[in-house]
């Protein structure tokens, strides 16, 4: 029988699958907002993001994390997400992403906070070309997080989140407060983060991402493709959440970004229940699609990924999200509808 050389056999399996994953490219790139390449969920089964919690271990101080983020009060559930802000309108809700395929030329950017940021030579501090930033979001809206075009310096008042899919590849390329001086013809940055969705690799610890908890911002995003798509029959992942106040972090996470005592910490996992006073807290909205999203947090959860708004839900920028439907939906859960899980549990 005829053998081949691995090398051979190697660069072979690699064809194939470059050509399985382009041909899952959207017919033109780069393009805002298509789905991504399957299959879904995007990053392997065993990632975190893609982790069953129902049979997880309820964690002893749950009570007392769900009594901090309340602050006295009822904190009901917020999609932090949607269309445009007006009809026509510059700025957005929710965060944008961009799919460009393998032959994006790739550019460079000059970060903050280098030292944990990918695209860097880490000897010297300074920049390589790594990120294949499409042309089109220095100049026109709604590719970067806030709406406006990445050469308009928006970066202290918004996070400026620029998030891009390699399609050709799997890879994933998010950056944080992002902005194009069209002056210098340079890309700025607070901080930058690879990931390749065919594999688990956790960020450095003590490392950031374009994410406060050092965690890939894309797998839990609340996306249109899945939430209201009918042949979707549910969201298979874990779902990005915001509380006003961190402390320290676990796994998942790899990076703190508080010190608040009471507080959760990144990572942190919340599960919505099941059953609260006799219903289910699923059933309370009528409308088949939000009920999708709320069983995603009763079987992968929320993770906890920045400081911000409490019990503030992170999904993309879609014109196709109906906000008369999602806010009053989403209103219907309180965090004391949720528990939080044992921190850092890994199955």
């Amino acid at each position: 029988m005829k053998t081949f050389p691995r090398a051979l056999v190697a660069l072979v399996l690699q064809a194939c699958l470059a050509a399985a994953y382009a041909q899952q490219c959207p017919p033109e790139v780069p393009v805002q907002g298509a789905p991504p390449p399957g299959p879904l969920p995007v990053f392997p089964a065993t990632n975190w993001w893609n982790t069953d919690i129902t049979a997880a271990p309820v964690d002893p101080k749950s009570a007392s994390f769900i009594s901090f983020i309340n602050n006295g009060g009822v904190r009901r559930l917020h999609p932090d997400f949607g269309g445009e802000v007006k009809p026509g309108s510059v700025s957005i809700y929710g965060i944008p992403y961009a799919i460009v395929n393998g032959t994006q030329p790739k550019q460079k950017v000059k970060f903050k906070y280098w030292d944990e940021s990918d695209g860097v030579n880490l000897d010297t501090g300074k920049p390589i070309p790594f990120y294949p930033i499409p042309a089109e979001a220095i100049t026109e809206p709604h590719w970067v997080e806030g709406g406006a075009p990445a050469n308009v310096d928006q970066r202290k008042k918004n996070d400026r989140h620029l998030l891009i899919i390699d399609c050709t590849n799997k890879h994933l390329y998010e950056l944080y407060n992002v902005y194009y001086n069209p002056t210098l013809n340079k890309w700025f940055g607070g901080s930058g983060a690879f990931f390749d969705m065919t594999k688990n690799d956790r960020r450095p610890e003590g490392w950031t991402s374009a994410d406060a908890a050092g965690l890939a911002i894309f797998p839990g995003l609340v996306r249109y493709d899945e939430a209201w798509n009918d042949n979707v029959p549910e969201i298979k992942h874990a779902i990005r959440v915001t509380v006003r106040a961190t402390n320290g972090h676990v796994y998942p996470a790899s990076h703190t970004a508080g010190s608040t005592s009471g507080a959760l910490p990144m990572g942190a996992r919340l599960r919505l229940k099941t059953n609260v006073n006799g219903v289910d807290p699923a059933t309370r909205t009528n409308d088949p699609h939000a009920r999708k999203i709320f069983r995603a947090m009763q079987r992968y959860g929320l993770i906890v990924a920045d400081n911000g708004s409490d019990m503030y839900i992170t999904g993309t920028f879609d014109k196709r999200w109906n906000n008369d439907i999602l806010n009053p939906a989403f209103a219907t859960l309180m965090a004391s509808d949720f528990e939080v899980i044992k921190l850092g549990w890994k199955p």
